[in-house]
């Protein structure tokens, strides 16, 4: 097969002329991949933020308002969706795990792309980290960037260096990390996390770098004839909180909207629902510190409109080069994040704010214009909906079920129930969502809650009588969705290596 074309058929008339069908072009990829992004943005209905850049993806795209994320963490979320297997199928359950050595067999979503003729390339955390970077098996091209030195940290590095030596290696070195922790709330690490406004252009923070390459690589038509599968991986809104000043000038701290999760919640909560990552924000728990969330809240949010005004590049650029009728684009992100909520801070909980992604999907001549589903979906449906789009032979073993049908009609139905789970020591809690309820299972307890009247997941009716039939009927589908997301790991230890 040529590559860039799905194939050339030759075929015969009724008089028995052979005559050649036209080829026709396969179409590219775009996919963006934000990390740490909850559905604080205007696509998934959160009316307190400015993102002019999702917006204009969804006018000709479809809008996923229930699409679910794996495994709230990194790691594990992006070896799920890039191979389209459950992380139980993965074995790859904290940030740790490499799934070249867990499940050293299985082809991921770029590969498959490149091995049957598709140009491809990877800006920023695509793959969890350069330790998890596969590189050239997957990547024509790959490229990590880091942000320049903020303006206030090469003014404190110079006086330091003056008094101590250069801080690039050794002792020194080590004082200098130390220092740089309490320089500024700018230049603390993830532990504590930092926040704040970085004094840097857009195109000194790697966001902006990620972007500016994509952009390069689209002008210069780097992929040559071949169709182009291009994944773009924006590092913010992670912590640090970091972003250009002008984006924090669009949300002053005293017009900030959030809910105040009602005192007692935890009383009625299985604790191992509960992470405690919120004292290293500085929170405690069930208190609320209106102040300090403010704070935080702003620089979330300022991070989302600057990667919003980064992906707006992206979209132009597309469009700029001809390339707009053409190219599949997917935003989404690799999981939700919570600000507050349940006095919650940052992942690994199984609450909506924590596992629902924004999913933004725009098919050339498939999508119409303006569309949305509340049809449920999930992150390992994206390897097998790309491979249909783009005619591609894909693994036999994918979990995901394509999204074309949605894609091709926003009133039919979804998934029956989403799947989400998280490691709480050597035991997992799970998690689905059918079209109403939320339920959990964890090793002390059991959550309920309906998303329909209860949306913030305030009250856990668990142990209430009147939903004892609810809870079974969950509990039967919580079962199945479990070994149907480990099933593949099973037949994966027992078979023997394929020609791949």
């Amino acid at each position: 097969m040529r590559a860039g074309v799905i194939s050339v058929i030759l075929g015969w008339c009724l008089s028995g002329t052979v005559f050649a069908v036209e080829p026709v072009a396969r179409p590219n990829v775009l996919l963006i991949v934000c990390d740490d992004l909850n559905t604080h943005v205007s696509t998934s209905g959160y009316r307190h933020i400015k993102t002019p850049a999702f917006d204009s993806l969804a006018l000709t795209g479809m809008r996923f308002g229930r699409a679910y994320c794996q495994y709230p963490v990194c790691g594990p979320s992006r070896a799920s969706f890039l191979s389209g297997l459950y992380p139980e199928s993965t074995g790859v359950l904290d940030n740790k795990a490499d799934i070249r050595q867990t499940r050293p067999r299985t082809q991921t979503m770029p590969r498959c792309f490149r091995e049957q003729g598709y140009w491809t390339g990877s800006v920023g955390k695509v793959f969890h980290s350069p330790r998890h970077e596969p590189g050239e098996t997957d990547w024509d091209q790959f490229l990590r960037f880091q942000n320049d030195e903020m303006p206030h940290v090469t003014v404190a590095r110079k006086a330091f260096e003056a008094k101590h030596g250069p801080v690039d290696k050794g002792k020194t070195r080590r004082l200098w990390k130390k220092h740089l922790n309490t320089l500024s709330t700018q230049t603390r690490g993830q532990k504590r996390p930092g926040y704040g406004r970085s004094g840097l252009r857009d195109d000194q923070h790697k966001d902006g770098k990620n972007v500016r390459q994509v952009v390069s690589w689209l002008d210069r038509k780097t992929f040559g004839k071949r169709p182009f599968f291009i994944a773009c991986g924006i590092q913010k809104p992670h912590v640090p909180f970091l972003a250009p000043d002008r984006y924090f000038d669009l949300y002053p701290t005293s017009e900030l909207r959030f809910s105040v999760t009602p005192s007692g919640f935890w009383d009625q909560a299985p604790r191992s629902a509960m992470v405690k990552r919120f004292q290293g924000f500085g929170f405690q728990l069930g208190e609320e510190n209106d102040s300090l969330r403010r704070e935080y809240t702003q620089a979330y949010h300022a991070c989302i409109s600057f990667i919003d005004a980064q992906i707006g590049m992206l979209l132009k650029s597309l469009e700029r080069n001809g390339l707009h009728e053409n190219t599949i684009v997917v935003l989404t992100s690799d999981h939700g994040y919570q600000l507050g909520e349940h006095s919650m801070w940052g992942k690994v909980t199984l609450f909506e704010v924590c596992d629902r992604v924004p999913l933004v999907i725009r098919v050339p001549g498939l999508t119409k214009p303006r569309s949305s589903t509340t049809g449920l979906a999930e992150l390992v449906d994206l390897f097998p909906t790309l491979a249909e789009l783009c005619s591609l032979n894909p693994p036999g073993d994918l979990q995901g079920r394509s999204l074309v049908p949605m894609l091709r009609d926003p009133a039919s139905l979804g998934k029956k129930v989403a799947y989400t789970v998280v490691r709480r020591g050597q035991k997992l809690g799970k998690a689905i969502r059918s079209s109403h309820w939320r339920y959990a299972l964890w090793p002390d307890g059991e959550e309920l809650y309906d998303l329909e009247d209860d949306p913030d997941e305030f009250v856990n009716l668990a142990k209430s009588t009147g939903h004892a039939d609810v809870i079974a009927g969950l509990r039967v589908e919580l079962v199945r969705a479990g070994k149907t997301a480990a099933a593949r790991r099973k037949r994966e230890a027992a078979s023997a290596p394929n020609s791949r």
